[in-house]
Parts: structure tokens; C-alpha cells; sequence
């Protein structure tokens, strides 16, 4: 079966939070012949498992790189590099997210009132411009 996998089945897999909805996830996705992942059930996993969980962002950032290098597993590799990127260096999996989907839609420039954002995405050679 091709599935597009929601983000509390990818939470449950990961977390192992509730032992009877663990088992179904992972036969589930262990099962699928694709798993197409969103880039906004990403944002939402990587918030759940650093807000929620509190898990550091070296587990987060290896958690989705082992959903990206999933054989059966889909999603918009660029994006989700760029979005691991922000978060690698300090900051949001989901500013790097929107700063490469705007990039691909036509924007020039990721405009924010978030200084951190835009001081790592300046850093990682991305037009970027702090608001006042």
C-alpha cells in the first residue's frame, strides 16, 4: 500500500509513547510500499519530538535523516536539507523549510522579525532580511 503518513504516525514510531499504537505505526510503515511524508508533518514531528519530547537536536536531526535515507520513503529531499541545515546550526527545522519553499516559489529574500533565523540563514549564503 502507498500511504501519506501523518504526523502522529511517525510520532508514535519514533517515541514509542503508547506501546499498542508503536506496534501498529511500525507494521504499518515497516509494510508500506511508499510512505510519502509532507514537508508540514515534518515541521509538526521535529516541534513534537523537540518541544514535547524535549530531545535534543542531534536526535531529532538524526531521526529525520534515517526517514530521509528510507528506501521507501518520500518527501522533498532538498527542502528537508535545507530544513536540517537551520536546525544543525542552532535553529528551526521549519525556517529552513520555508526559506527554501519560498526560494522555489520566487521569493528572493526570507523576510522575519526572528533574528536568529535570519542571522543563520545569512550564514548558510541565503538573502535574508531582519524586520524592525
Amino acid at each position: 500500500m502507498k500511504i501519506t503518513a501523518d504526523t502522529n504516525v511517525l510520532a508514535r514510531a519514533i517515541l514509542q509513547d503508547d506501546a499498542g499504537q508503536c506496534r501498529t505505526a511500525r507494521k504499518l510503515l515497516a509494510d508500506a510500499t511508499l510512505i510519502a511524508v509532507s514537508l508540514p508533518s515534518l515541521c509538526e514531528l521535529v516541534w513534537i519530538l523537540r518541544q514535547g519530547a524535549k530531545l535534543p537536536k542531534e536526535d531529532v536531526s538524526g531521526a529525520i535523516r534515517a526517514l530521509l535515507d528510507t528506501k521507501n520513503v518520500v518527501m522533498n529531499r532538498l527542502a528537508v536539507e535545507a530544513g536540517l541545515a537551520v536546525l544543525d546550526a542552532g535553529g528551526d527545522f521549519a525556517d529552513g523549510i520555508m526559506a527554501h519553499e519560498g526560494k522555489w516559489l520566487g521569493g528572493e529574500t526570507f523576510v522575519s522579525f526572528d533574528k536568529k533565523a535570519v542571522s543563520l540563514l545569512t550564514k548558510q549564503g541565503n538573502a535574508a532580511r531582519l524586520l524592525s
